[in-house]
């Protein structure tokens, strides 16, 4: 789960972090009080206007802009509330600005880039730090990795004295922007952990000319396994930045995620999801989803994962592919003929069924009256779908 930058600072500011903050605007009528408001609670005069949307780059679209004075922002907050924001991570649709972020414009003297994400390879957190802020963590990491410290944090003893002094002194902070920095870095960590983050990432961190360390930017991705214990971040998930399919999805406790084809898929276990997209892709097809329906899969799901891969336009077919551990495939079965007669599909759809019980399952489809292509390999049944989904 992702929230905006504005959200991510409210919780950054509930940790004492140091922020840039201001005020949130959705609609235009808003924006000359909003700014007013802004000139008066943080005394300033030079503004900063940001669009919120859950994608990075967005000063490179144009929705980041400097105002030195008040008309300036007026004119960047209409330009950029409602437009249509392309970025190098929305793809060329682009996102709709449907929230602004005005704030106080800092004098900066340095910008630094902090994170903290699992490091799956070691089974330990990760901070990151680089006096390179501001610019494309990866583009740094490839051309000059030398400018990207590390530490790994053991879940055992947490975050060390040690580890924050080479973080902090590692960007050639001293005396009281040291302090300062340790200070940010134990207090992001304790929020990093205390929230269920899988990412939080500032970016920039900056020292202002008057030798102050602040939080400019901010991001976090959630685990989302674990926000029952966060009802208010989850409060926080704006549905127009999510897929409303998607959404619905996870309602059902479905893992979907729409993709561009048009080969819907309907598989349990995620391994298993990811290859059989593979194999429809080494077929001559485009997978249209991953849709994931777990280890028990009942008729009820069955019918709701049909529902959700339907609501694609764009699919052409549809490939069932079920390998029975936990999952009964007669169960399956019978909710791929129920839910073809109830839905009324009017697309072809191939069902590949091995593991338990999956005789009885094959004679379950073979003596229904629903119209279903059985095949027998993941291969023989990519075959068939894409073929289904061209002609």
């Amino acid at each position: 789960m992702k929230i905006h930058e504005y959200q991510g600072k409210q919780i950054l500011g509930s940790y004492d972090i140091p922020i840039q903050d201001g005020v949130v605007v959705e609609n235009k009528e808003n924006i000359e009080s909003a700014i007013d408001e802004v000139a008066t609670k943080f005394k300033c005069s030079e503004f900063i206007v940001k669009a919120q949307i859950h994608a990075g780059g967005r000063g490179k679209g144009g929705g980041v802009k400097y105002c030195e004075d008040k008309a300036s922002a007026v004119d960047a907050a209409n330009k950029i509330l409602g437009m249509n924001l392309v970025t190098p991570q929305t793809g060329e649709s682009g996102q709709k600005v449907r929230k602004i972020y005005i704030t106080k414009a800092f004098d900066i003297a340095h910008e630094y880039y902090v994170a903290i994400t699992l490091d799956r390879s070691k089974n330990q957190d990760v901070i990151m730090v680089s006096t390179e802020g501001g610019m494309d963590i990866e583009k740094v990491a490839e051309e000059t990795p030398e400018k990207i410290i590390k530490v790994w944090v053991d879940p055992l003893t947490g975050l060390e004295d040690k580890q924050v002094a080479k973080l902090a002194e590692g960007l050639g902070f001293k005396d009281n922007l040291l302090e300062q920095a340790s200070d940010v870095f134990y207090k992001l960590y304790k929020c990093y952990i205390e929230k269920d983050t899988s990412l939080l990432e500032i970016n920039p961190l900056v020292k202002t000319q008057d030798n102050n360390i602040v939080a400019l930017d901010s991001k976090f991705n959630f685990d989302g396994n674990a926000m029952f214990r966060h009802t208010d971040i989850n409060e926080m998930e704006d549905p127009f930045e999510v897929d409303g399919t998607e959404l619905e999805a996870s309602k059902y406790n479905l893992n979907y995620i729409k993709l561009d084809g048009n080969v819907g898929c309907m598989v349990n276990g995620a391994g298993l999801a990811m290859a059989t997209m593979d194999i429809i892709k080494l077929s001559g097809g485009d997978p249209a989803n991953f849709l994931d329906v777990g280890g028990a899969a009942s008729v009820e799901t069955v019918k709701n994962g049909f529902k959700i891969i339907l609501k694609d336009p764009n699919v052409k077919a549809i490939l069932i592919n079920i390998f029975g551990g936990i999952v009964r495939c007669d169960r399956v079965a019978k909710g791929v003929i129920q839910a073809v007669k109830e839905l009324d599909l009017d697309v072809p759809v191939v069902v590949r069924l091995e593991g338990t019980n999956s005789t009885e399952a094959k004679d379950i489809l073979k003596n229904s009256d629903v119209e279903i292509i059985p095949a027998t390999t993941m291969q023989d049944a990519a075959d068939k779908v894409v073929d289904a989904a061209l002609n």
